[in-house]
């Protein structure tokens, strides 16, 4: 139990002040900071609801609110599947890049000031490996097409 504790106390307290460092500096939450990530490494900026909803791990609601936001912004914009009139994707916008560009250097700043500056270059890399045996969500794979059913 004092490894689960020592691993909810740190996650906590790092959650609380990489939020506090890009709200500061950016009044960007951090669930927003990684809605912009997650749409910056998805194919052409763009990735569906759901896909985005379990990449950020939020609920579909959650989400649809936070995208919400995030369009109020011009951050994101929303689009039709091309192939798919079902389907609704989440899109960064060129002013959601931007603001992305420039809240990376303040969360990668914090990363490295709450978290790998505490621990060897080995230390990481045995952290990492530990760790990933708890991960459960692989990284989305993208259908051709981005995900909308298009192309192949």
């Amino acid at each position: 139990m004092r490894a689960w504790r020592q691993f909810l106390r740190a996650h906590s307290y790092v959650t609380r002040k990489l939020e506090s460092d890009l709200e500061a500096e950016h009044h960007l939450p951090l669930a927003s900071y990684d809605v912009l990530v997650q749409l910056s490494e998805a194919p052409e900026g763009a990735l569906r609801m759901n896909e985005l909803a379990e990449a950020v791990l939020l609920s579909r609601s959650g989400l649809t609110r936070l995208v919400d936001r995030l369009e109020r912004e011009s951050l994101v914009e929303r689009r039709s599947c091309p192939s798919d009139a079902r389907g609704t994707l989440a899109t960064l916008t060129p002013e959601g890049r931007q603001r992305l560009r420039v809240a990376s250097r303040t969360h990668l700043a914090g990363v490295s000031k709450h978290v790998t500056s505490h621990f060897s270059p080995d230390e990481l890399d045995t952290l990492a490996d530990l760790l990933g045996r708890l991960d459960h969500y692989p990284p989305a794979r993208q259908p051709p097409g981005g995900g909308c059913g298009q192309g192949a």
